[in-house]
C-alpha cells in the first residue's frame, strides 16, 4: 500500500482521545486481555503499536498565562509515567514540555507565584511590567518579579522546571519562541500558508469567524511588539507576510494596535494555536500527548483534521485526563483558587503527590488540603500492598505491585510511615527524642528500627506540622514540655488525680475521653471547666484537640505525671 493510500485510510479513522488509558488503577473497569493494573501500560501498548522511531517523544504543554499550579503539572507527570514504562521496556524516550510563550498576554492575572512558588497578589509585584505589555508575547514581557529571569515566560517556565526537579522528573522544557526564532516552524508555516484554502476549510468546521480573508498566521509588529491578526499579503516563496498592526482579540474585547504597516518573516510571528498544536507534533516528532478534557471536544478534533488534511501527518496517541478539583472547587488561576506544587510538597512527601497522579486519570478526584491525611493514609496502604500486606481489594493490590516502583524514588523495605495525624500530634512537640519515644510507645518504632528509617519517618512530622498550621485544625497546638504555672481548685485537682489513675491503668484514648466526663461528674465540676484545666496543663491554652484521644497518643508516664501536676 502506498503512503498516500495509508494516509487516506488513516484519515478516515477517528481517534477517540477518551479511549486510551484509565482502565486500570485498582478501581478500573477493564477485564480480559485488555486489562492492565496500571493505566500507563495501556498507553505504552498504544504507542508501541505504531512502531515509532526512537527516541519516542512524549509531550505536554502550557501557556504561561498565570500561576504554574498543580493542575498545570498534569501533563508532565502523566507523561512521565508513560515514559518510565516505555524506558522499562527498553525504549529511548524524550519527554518534552512546551511553553506556548509566543502567545500574547491577553489579560492580567490576579495572582502570581514568586521564584519559590509562593503565591502573591498582583499588587505585590511590578504590575506595570504586565499591564503595559498586553497583546505582546510572554517572552517579550519583563519579569514582574525582577528576579533575574529574562522575561515573564522564563519566570513561569523556571517554576515548572523546579516542580519537575522536586519530583525527580527528567523533562526537557521547550520554548515556542525559540522554535520560531530558530526556524523550526518555517517549513510547517510555509505548508499551512501554501494550503491556505484547505486550512480555512478545515478550521471553518470548528470556528465561525473563518472567512475567505482569513490567514492562519499572526505577525508581530516591529514597532510596538503586539501580535496582530491583520495580514494584508503573503509571499510564501520569500517566507514573508505583510501586515497592518490593527490589534488582537482578547476574550470579549479587542486590543487596538499601533497602526504600523510592515513585513514580517515566518520567524517574526506565530501560527494561531489551533494550527500551532499540530505543528508542534510534527516539529517535535510527538508520539504521545496527554491533555485535559477541555481540549478533547474542540482543539483535539480540529488538530487531528489539520494534521491530516493540511499538514499530511498523523496525530500522536492521545489521552484525555479528567480534571481534579481543589477543596471541592474547580482550579482557577484567574480567581486565585490554586495551589502550587511547592506548596503541596511542604505538606506531603513527593511520593504521595506522585501517587495522587498515578491513580486512574479518567476519574474525577478532589485534592482536599483539609483532608490530606486521607490521601496520605491511602498512599501508606498502597505501599503496604506492594510489600505484601494483605488487602481485601485485589485490583488495588495489583495496581500497587505494578505502579509503586514508578511512584517512589527508591524501592526500599523497612520504611516506617507514621500515620499522618499521629505525625501531626508529634509536631506539637519540638524535642526529637520525645517524638521518637512517643512513636515507640505507639509501636511505630522498635529497638530494631534502623536509624535511617527513623530519620525518614520523622520527615513526615514537619510536613504534618505545617499542614496543621496551614489549616489551623485540631492539631495546631504546641504541647508544653515544662509544666505550665497553673493552679486548680481542690475539686478540679481531685478529678485530675482520678483521671491520672485511669490513664495509668492502661486505657485507650476513647476510654480516656469518656472518663473525663465521668471524673468531672463525680467531683461536681463543670465539664467545660475540667476540659480547660486539662488544656492548660498540656498546652497552656483554654482549648485544644479532642483531649482524651490526644492523651491516648502520648507517652503514658508523661500524661500521668502532668495530670498529677508533677514537673
Amino acid at each position: 500500500m502506498s503512503s498516500e493510500d495509508e494516509r487516506s485510510e488513516s484519515s478516515d479513522t477517528a481517534i477517540d482521545p477518551h479511549a486510551v488509558g484509565g482502565r486500570g488503577d485498582g478501581d478500573g473497569d477493564g477485564d480480559g486481555d485488555e486489562y492492565h493494573a496500571f493505566w500507563a501500560d495501556e498507553v505504552a501498548d498504544e504507542v508501541e503499536a505504531r512502531d515509532p522511531d526512537e527516541p519516542i517523544v512524549i509531550k505536554g504543554g502550557v501557556s504561561p498565562s498565570g500561576i504554574a499550579h498543580i493542575g498545570n503539572f498534569n501533563e508532565i507527570i502523566r507523561g512521565f509515567f508513560v515514559a518510565e514504562v516505555l524506558r522499562e521496556r527498553g525504549h529511548e524516550v524524550r519527554q518534552v514540555f512546551t511553553s506556548d510563550d509566543k502567545d500574547a498576554l491577553r489579560k492580567l492575572p490576579r495572582k502570581l507565584a514568586d521564584t519559590d512558588g509562593n503565591i502573591v497578589e498582583l499588587g505585590d509585584v511590578n504590575a506595570g511590567a504586565l499591564g503595559q505589555n498586553l497583546g505582546k508575547p510572554y517572552t517579550d514581557i519583563p519579569d514582574p518579579f525582577e528576579d533575574g529571569h529574562d522575561s515573564y515566560a522564563a519566570h513561569f517556565a523556571a517554576l515548572l522546571e523546579a516542580d519537575a526537579e522536586a519530583l525527580d522528573i527528567p523533562v526537557e522544557m521547550v520554548s515556542n519562541t525559540d522554535l520560531y526564532a530558530d526556524g523550526d516552524f518555517d517549513d510547517v508555516v510555509e505548508r499551512v500558508l501554501r494550503n491556505a484554502d484547505a486550512a480555512r476549510e478545515t478550521l471553518g468546521q470548528y470556528q465561525d469567524k473563518v472567512d475567505a480573508e482569513y490567514v492562519p498566521f499572526m505577525p508581530q509588529c516591529s514597532e510596538c511588539g503586539m501580535l496582530t491578526q491583520d495580514v494584508t499579503g503573503v509571499d510564501v516563496d520569500a517566507r514573508e507576510v505583510a501586515y497592518r498592526c490593527s490589534g488582537i482579540e482578547a476574550g470579549e474585547r479587542f486590543m487596538e494596535g499601533c497602526g504600523h504597516e510592515g513585513v514580517a518573516s515566518f520567524r517574526e510571528g506565530k501560527l494561531p494555536w489551533r494550527f500551532e498544536w499540530p505543528a508542534q507534533w510534527e516539529v517535535l516528532g510527538v508520539d504521545f500527548e496527554p491533555f485535559g478534557k477541555d481540549h478533547a471536544e474542540g482543539s483535539w478534533p480540529s488538530g487531528v483534521d489539520i494534521a491530516r488534511e493540511v499538514l499530511g501527518n498523523e496525530p500522536p496517541v492521545p489521552m484525555v485526563y479528567e480534571w481534579f478539583t481543589l477543596n471541592g472547587e474547580s482550579l482557577s488561576s484567574s480567581e486565585g483558587h490554586i495551589v502550587t506544587v511547592q506548596e503541596v510538597l511542604d505538606l506531603i512527601e513527593p511520593e504521595v503527590l506522585r501517587y495522587f497522579f498515578a491513580r486512574n486519570p479518567k476519574k474525577a478526584k478532589d485534592f482536599d488540603i483539609e483532608r490530606l491525611d486521607q490521601l496520605v493514609n491511602e498512599f501508606d496502604r498502597f505501599e503496604r500492598a506492594y510489600f505484601g500486606d494483605d488487602d481485601p481489594d485485589e485490583r488495588f493490590t495489583a495496581f500497587a505491585q505494578r505502579a509503586y516502583p514508578f511512584v517512589v524514588d527508591e524501592v526500599r523495605e523497612g520504611r516506617v510511615r507514621l500515620p499522618y495525624t499521629f505525625a501531626a500530634v508529634l509536631g506539637m512537640v519540638d524535642d526529637r527524642e520525645f517524638r521518637i519515644q512517643l512513636a515507640r510507645d505507639e509501636g511505630h518504632f522498635t529497638e530494631e528500627t534502623p536509624e535511617w528509617a527513623i530519620d525518614d519517618a520523622l520527615e513526615r512530622v514537619e510536613r504534618a506540622r505545617r499542614w496543621a498550621e496551614r489549616c489551623d485544625n485540631e492539631y495546631n497546638y504546641r504541647l508544653q514540655s515544662a509544666l505550665p504555672d497553673v493552679t486548680s481548685d481542690d475539686d478540679v485537682a481531685a478529678a485530675l488525680d482520678d483521671l491520672a489513675d485511669f490513664v495509668e491503668a492502661g486505657h485507650d484514648g476513647e476510654e480516656i475521653q469518656g472518663e473525663i466526663y465521668e471524673a468531672a461528674r463525680r467531683h461536681d465540676v463543670e465539664v467545660g471547666d475540667f476540659f480547660q484545666a486539662g488544656y492548660r496543663l498540656f498546652f497552656d491554652e483554654t482549648q485544644g484537640p479532642r483531649l482524651g484521644e490526644f492523651l491516648g497518643e502520648l507517652e503514658r508516664e508523661f500524661v500521668v505525671a502532668r495530670l498529677r501536676r508533677e514537673a
